[in-house]
């Protein structure tokens, strides 16, 4: 069993279209992300997998599989059995979907890795414990220091424009949770060698940051809580009434005060990050 009922019933649509299309194909099945680390909110969580087979699928039976699961939100990697005892930085690419989109040539990173070998949730074959899984804190340190500024700090000065995508992404709930507890869940690898949820970065933040960030961590919690914030326009603008309506939901006045302080907060989170790999 999975921590959810809408979790269950999308890995069992998955695994009958599988076993449909390929039987024996997907020998082990491993939850990771929200799921596996006890956040999952069933409104706005993606369920990731790690699926595992004896050999590479072969052409065109993946792609049958997930044209079919259509629009369910179930984002993961295919890996083979070896490929789990082995450094991801060696493996090049794989199969992977993401956002209902499946592609043969998907990247892998060792983050999979180590919430598999230490938080993975089995819905298929061996428990995690059992198997070789390949584990080394100083190659995640070291990708964890170089996603900050690859992924993190791009996207910080992306949004600071504020007529951009993620200029106006960042105006809404979703932009705010994940800016907020993406930085914050790699300052927390960097400073405790393991995994965390979203909700888990975020009290991270506030017990471990200046008192000046607790208010846009808070109303990160907040949103993350609520389970409503999506990254759509629509979100965007059903999120206005937390700042205007009565009562006021927001811990903000208005989303462009919130904007400064997700930025301003993100980018001390980087920089401390950086600190922490530096004093390693």
């Amino acid at each position: 069993m999975t921590p959810h009922p809408k979790i269950d019933a999308i890995v069992e649509t998955y695994l009958t279209l599988a076993d449909a299309e390929a039987p024996g194909l997907v020998e082990g099945l491993y939850l990771e992300g929200s799921a596996a680390l006890g956040d999952y909110r069933p409104g706005a969580s993606d369920v990731d997998f790690v699926a595992v087979t004896s050999e590479p699928p072969p052409p065109g039976v993946l792609e049958r599989i997930h044209t079919k699961l259509g629009a369910h939100p179930f984002d993961g990697v295919y890996l083979t059995w070896d490929d789990l005892g082995r450094d991801p930085a060696d493996l090049g690419e794989r199969p992977r979907s993401q956002a209902g989109r499946f592609n043969r040539r998907g990247s892998v990173d060792p983050v999979t890795w180590h919430t598999l070998a230490r938080h993975g949730l089995t819905c298929r074959g061996p428990e995690p414990e059992d198997l070789k899984i390949w584990n080394d804190p100083a190659a995640l340190a070291a990708w964890t220091d170089r996603n900050l500024d690859l992924y993190w700090r791009r996207l910080v000065i992306r949004a600071s424009r504020p007529f951009t995508p993620w200029g106006l992404t960042c105006l809404g709930g979703y932009g705010a949770v994940w800016v907020v507890t993406g930085v914050a869940r790699l300052h927390y690898t960097l400073a405790t060698g393991d995994i965390t949820s979203k909700t888990g970065a975020g009290r991270h933040a506030r017990e471990v940051f200046p008192e000046r960030w607790h208010r846009v961590v808070d109303e990160a919690l907040r949103l993350r809580e609520e389970d409503s914030a999506l990254p759509s326009v629509a979100s965007v603008l059903a999120g206005l009434g937390d700042h205007f309506g009565t009562p006021r939901r927001s811990l903000y006045g208005s989303p462009f005060e919130r904007r400064r302080d997700v930025l301003g907060f993100a980018d001390q989170a980087i920089t401390a990050a950086h600190e922490l790999y530096r004093a390693r």
